[in-house]
């Protein structure tokens, strides 16, 4: 890998492979609580995922999210992830 190149990741909605600064990173607390580490530093276990509430419906759907997180994702971090990329989409 060059000094220009960043490293890939793959969205656990699509799975489709993109560059790590286009995906968000869905981070497993020692709680064992889903949530959004925008800045990718976040200590635990991480998935990642676009910053479209159509990936993040298919990742919550096919529970491609709690398999890569090993925890299961409840109603309410759900819908707090599927609210903080709707945020998202209405700012850009």
């Amino acid at each position: 890998m060059g000094p220009d190149r960043e490293p890939a990741r793959t969205c656990v909605g699509c799975r489709r492979r993109d560059a790590r600064s286009a995906l968000l990173r869905v981070v497993r607390t020692s709680g064992a609580v889903a949530r959004f580490d925008p800045g990718g530093t976040a200590a635990g276990r991480g998935a990642y995922v676009h910053p479209d509430v159509t990936c993040v419906d298919a990742a919550l759907g096919r529970g491609s999210l709690v398999r890569a997180l090993r925890a299961a994702v409840g109603p309410d971090e759900a819908r707090k992830l599927r609210g903080f990329v709707e945020e998202m989409q209405g700012k850009a």
